[in-house]
């Protein structure tokens, strides 16, 4: 059904990963590259690779390094995290670069095969427990280049109503319209007009920018301090 890579250079992992694919998606392939070198070829052999998993501790692309790099390289294929790294930042950090979505590696067998099917079906994953966490210390807002030409995000969330608010809070924990419609009791028809009202209030270029400026605003402390307000 599926094709898919994986570029991580732990076999006990890539074997593990491949129990998870041949339970969970029957009929798909997976292949493996124990390094970016190693993968590349394996993308340009097979243009029909529905999905690449990538690992952000390989001996040749440390960090996001690589997933800039594919990002370059071959726009057309989409790319999710596989990482034992779980911060917060990096999660947003990753989403930003065009990650498609973003899996621990403890991640359980069965929420793991949720997570490929719902990136597989265009949906973008971010793992809820680690968006929920608050976000480590950042640089003050006069150091930061875009803090003299923009609003904070903080500002601009501000502008949303309640329900808009709880709409996005959704989409930062990776659910899809149909999952935030049955989360919040409303029609996916609702949830659409919504998310169109936070995309144009937050000026967000897209679904995934609206959730990296929930995150770089911290949108469960602004929940918290607006219910005391």
């Amino acid at each position: 059904m599926y094709s898919l890579l994986v570029a991580d250079d732990h076999p006990l992992f890539r074997d593990a990963l491949q129990v998870v694919v041949s339970s969970g998606l029957p009929h798909s392939q997976l292949l493996e590259a124990d390094s970016l070198a190693a993968a590349i070829p394996l993308i340009s052999e097979h243009d029909g690779l529905d999905l690449l998993l990538l690992d952000l501790s390989l001996p040749d692309a440390e960090g996001l390094d690589g997933l800039t790099h594919l990002r370059a390289a071959f726009p057309w294929l989409p790319v999710a995290i596989i990482s034992a790294h779980q911060e917060r930042q990096l999660v947003l950090d990753a989403i930003s670069l065009g990650a498609v979505g973003y899996i621990p590696k403890s991640t359980p067998r069965e929420a793991m095969i949720s997570a490929l099917t719902q990136i597989l079906e265009g949906q973008l994953y971010l793992p809820s427990d680690v968006m929920r966490r608050p976000p480590s210390a950042r640089p003050p807002a006069e150091s930061r280049p875009s803090a003299a030409t923009e609003p904070p995000a903080g500002d601009k969330l501000a502008r949303l109503t309640d329900k808009q608010l709880a709409v996005l809070s959704c989409m930062t924990q990776g659910m899809s319209n149909k999952l935030i419609a049955r989360e919040l009791s409303i029609a996916e028809t609702t949830v659409k007009t919504h998310v169109s009202a936070i995309l144009r209030k937050l000026e967000a270029t897209s679904r995934v920018h609206a959730i990296v400026m929930a995150g770089e605003a911290n949108l469960p402390l602004y929940l918290a301090s607006r219910t005391t307000r």
